[in-house]
């Protein structure tokens, strides 16, 4: 085992690398993946004739598989195909699989928070003359942020530490390079693991943190709106 300060230095960098990569893959599948899941999730919670059994299927596929095979398809299969617009890297690849992945659940964690509004508001708006996309703007969503947030956050957080998953396509994300230094000080794993672990924690808690004060804050506007 070598002296703790010795592999610090020697390992540190290589792990902040790989941690700014897992960022960047997070931060970009939680970008698009949000706005993606977002608009189908309104979508779905308005229950629209055709959309909703479509939208439906994209959900019971994309949660029904486990996320490493979903990336399999996205660099591996779909290249096979020969269309240009599917040759991806590795980086559009693995960032393509984790917006899809999480598009899934904000989808669900959306519309569910939509349903939750009672239908009598929707009428009330109606009847005062609102057509259905103000009632959504000015009624229901505003309301549906306090539900929406908390599920959010766990979701997020779930993502960041699924870009351990990516290294399968050529990503040196913060865990492949903590693989890697762990070849160069074999008797050291538990401390490489705990260093890496303990940049996902600087991430993900101040993450969850953040959520929580914007659900009490969303919460908060509500109850003095009332």
């Amino acid at each position: 085992m070598s002296h703790p300060v010795t592999v610090l230095v020697s390992v540190w960098p290589a792990l902040i690398s790989g941690f700014i990569e897992t960022l960047q893959l997070a931060l970009a599948g939680v970008a698009w993946g949000s706005i993606l899941g977002t608009t189908l999730g309104i979508v779905r919670g308005q229950s629209v004739r055709f959309a909703t059994p479509l939208i439906g299927a994209y959900l019971h596929l994309l949660r029904g598989t486990p996320f490493l095979v979903q990336l399999y398809v996205i660099y591996f299969v779909l290249p096979n195909t020969g269309w240009w617009i599917f040759q991806f890297d590795s980086w559009t690849a693995a960032s393509i699989g984790l917006g899809i992945y999480t598009s899934s659940y904000v989808t669900e964690i959306v519309s569910g928070a939509i349903r939750a509004i009672p239908r009598g508001q929707w009428e009330a708006a109606f009847s005062l003359g609102f057509d259905r996309v103000k009632t959504l703007r000015l009624i229901v969503l505003p309301q549906s942020v306090g539900l929406i947030l908390p599920s959010l956050g766990g979701l997020y957080v779930t993502l960041i530490k699924a870009t351990s998953i990516v290294s399968v396509v050529g990503i040196v994300e913060l865990m492949r390079q903590s693989e890697i230094q762990i070849v160069r000080f074999p008797g050291d794993i538990l401390y490489i693991y705990t260093l890496a672990g303990t940049l996902y924690f600087s991430f993900c808690f101040p993450v969850l943190m953040l959520v929580d004060r914007l659900e009490k804050r969303a919460t908060r506007g509500q109850r003095v709106r009332v």
